[in-house]
């Protein structure tokens, strides 16, 4: 397709003559079908809020085609309005539109349904099974129709995939304001999804599928390198560290893709179960997992010849993770370090296999006969933890990775809470590692797109971010030393590993300094013409972005950790101090009505604008969520807050005293 005819079609929006039906390709990866959960009056409902994309003369065609859709998949996709051209994300001069801003964002949409990224394309899912960028290809079309007519002065708002409209503003607010599955609170709990997602009226957006900045599997590799390295450093003492540290894990679909290549770079041998054939052979094909193989006790073998050759290595066993843990059970094997990353968020709807089923058994049970398939993942659980616990008794440390594993396990009946019957028996990673670590002080996923899709400019920023990361480490404080320094090794060896899968992007963790000079450093080499436009963006999965009791602000401790306002705030912030585009979410990482979350993205043009709003908006993106942990009386975080006042007098935080516990067991 030449760049004149993808303009046009992008022009289109939704066409006025019906393109003909698409054949259902077998060859890609498809989301499971959703159990019926609609009653015939929803069913309706459903069809109605459909069809109102299109004119009335085409509702007869259109409603049984419909219908059957939402029959077969349990949700209607408008497959038919699929574009014919290929999904991913081309550069920004490719897109027709009046504001740079707004053909940036449609960069980033098509990046996160591009194959070679998403999870489920054709259904416009990205990761974790349920994180849509859209819930149909009709919101696609339309959205993309209004971000190519948008000037610097109208902001387009989205309700949970759903393109409402461009409204007027002006050049300095977000190009667009993004909302994904946001709930009246008595109405967030799975089946409530299930039901209003089907309905079509709102949607899943995960973390950074609903918000545009997913950039593969890369954006969690780093996190993940950081945190096995981290959990190598707490085992120093235990086990043979004179050979590498054998970690199993499991799921290698979205996020959880990035394990495998995130063990060999932190060094270690890794063993991760896949259920789905395509998701571990397609990691195979991408060069993220070394080899797949199918028997488990070949499986294990392989691992320890490995370990013995004193060299990293990853493993996908295609089976499931249960038979894994118990195989390794039975045969006494020591395993250093453990983990799970299946998508126990959604653990009814593909997030999680059972043993004793085979993939495409659980597919039909899941639909089916829903409350069999609960049982038989509530049996598999507790299976799963049960061997977990036999091998932590042998010396093995296991953390949650932020999937709701401990969570639905314990919601399950598995044995996996603490002798008080308080708390689980295990820590979530950021409980142990990334929040005391990492988050306290200000380091989180900040991360940049190239828009320009060359990788010279990659190259480019690689190394402008490891000449500033260096040049700060000169002066940084001993308390933040490791993390400088396993970052700046980390953006040096970026090239190296291959990490790009479908844009020019890149990640590491950086605080609000690292950022904002990073930033600004891209932003002069912009204006200079060294390189092309870029995106900035990061994770929810940060210091400030995110309200998760379960995951980001598991290590908060005075009690503040279920309520939000940290993630509301953020995103209010981030939306008047000059990012491009804002999104605040449910759901995501651990569940739909387990956590809020906000995210942003941020075009730069190399312009002096550019140069006021990344300072002003990073600096609150990063210090709002410090004052918080602060607050909570995290000594990093308080640290963290005190270092940024002082470099900025302007910041006024209220830091707190610290009550002794004679004095308060005195009086209770």
């Amino acid at each position: 397709m030449t760049k004149e005819e993808f303009q046009q079609l992008i022009q289109e929006g939704i066409p006025s003559e019906l393109p003909p039906k698409k054949a259902y390709d077998s060859h890609i990866n498809h989301a499971p079908k959703r159990k019926e959960i609609l009653t015939e009056k929803e069913k309706k409902l459903a069809l109605r809020n459909a069809l109102r994309y299109f004119p009335e003369e085409q509702h007869a065609e259109l409603a049984p085609e419909f219908a059957e859709e939402l029959k077969a998949y349990g949700r209607i996709y408008m497959y038919r309005f699929r574009p014919d051209c290929e999904m991913k994300a081309r550069p920004i001069d490719w897109y027709p539109g009046k504001s740079k801003q707004a053909r940036a964002i449609m960069v980033m949409i098509q990046n996160n349904l591009d194959p070679a990224v998403a999870q489920h394309p054709h259904e416009l899912i990205t990761y974790g099974g349920n994180g849509a960028v859209f819930q149909n290809w009709a919101q696609y079309r339309l959205a993309m129709k209004y971000l190519s007519e948008m000037t610097d002065d109208q902001t387009l708002v989205m309700y949970s995939g759903h393109p409402m409209g461009l409204f007027p503003s002006h050049k300095d607010a977000p190009r667009v304001v993004v909302t994904n599955g946001m709930m009246i609170p008595n109405y967030s709990k799975p089946d409530d999804w299930e039901r209003f997602n089907a309905l079509g009226v709102t949607q899943y957006g995960q973390m950074t599928a609903g918000s545009y900045m997913y950039i593969g599997p890369q954006g969690i590799v780093h996190g993940t390198t950081i945190t096995v390295l981290n959990a190598a450093r707490m085992i120093a003492e235990k086990g043979d560290a004179s050979k590498p540290r054998l970690f199993i894990t499991s799921g290698l679909g979205g996020m959880s893709g990035a394990q495998p290549k995130a063990g060999n770079i932190a060094g270690v041998v890794s063993i991760c179960a896949e259920v789905n054939p395509d998701a571990a052979y397609k990691r195979e094909k991408q060069g993220w997992v070394d080899e797949v193989i199918e028997d488990v006790d070949r499986t294990i073998d392989t691992a320890i010849a490995y370990q013995n050759k004193k060299q990293p290595h990853s493993i996908a066993y295609l089976g499931n993770i249960v038979d894994l843990w118990e195989r390794l059970v039975e045969r006494n094997i020591y395993v250093d370090l453990g983990s799970d990353q299946t998508s126990l968020h959604n653990p009814w709807a593909g997030g999680y296999y059972p043993a004793g089923l085979s993939f495409s058994e659980s597919n039909e049970m899941m639909a089916k006969e829903p409350e069999k398939f609960k049982e038989k993942v509530r049996e598999s659980l507790r299976r799963q933890v049960a061997a977990i616990n036999g091998l932590t008794a042998k010396g093995m440390y296991f953390f949650d990775y932020g999937n709701a594993f401990l969570l639905e396990s314990s919601r399950a009946g598995a044995d996996i809470m603490d002798e008080q019957n308080e708390n689980f028996r295990y820590p979530s990673y950021v409980q142990d590692i990334m929040g005391p670590m990492c988050f306290d002080y200000g380091f989180g996923p900040f991360r940049w797109v190239c828009t320009s899709g060359k990788p010279e400019d990659l190259e480019a920023t690689d190394r402008i971010a490891s000449e500033v990361l260096d040049e700060i480490r000169q002066n940084s404080p001993k308390e933040i030393q490791q993390q400088m320094a396993d970052n700046i090794q980390w953006i040096k060896g970026a090239q190296e590993n291959k990490l790009v899968v479908g844009s020019q992007a890149r990640i590491l963790y950086a605080d609000a300094e690292g950022r904002m000079k990073i930033a600004a450093a891209f932003n002069e080499a912009i204006k200079k013409g060294d390189i092309g436009p870029v995106v900035l963006g990061r994770d929810h999965h940060d210091v400030s972005g995110t309200d998760s009791p379960f995951r980001e602000t598991s290590n908060i401790y005075d009690g503040s950790q279920f309520t939000a306002d940290m993630a509301i705030q953020n995103v209010i912030g981030d939306g008047f101090r000059g990012a491009t585009w804002v999104s605040i979410h449910n759901g995501g990482g651990v569940g739909w009505g387990e956590v809020i979350n906000g995210g942003f993205g941020m075009l730069l043009d190399g312009t002096d604008e550019a140069d006021r709003r990344l300072k002003m908006m990073l600096h609150w993106d990063v210090n709002n969520g410090i004052a918080r942990r602060s607050w909570a009386r995290n000594e990093g975080a308080v640290f963290a807050i005190k270092r940024a006042m002082e470099h900025e007098p302007r910041l006024k935080v209220t830091v707190p005293n610290n009550a002794s516990d004679d004095i308060i067991d005195r009086v209770l």
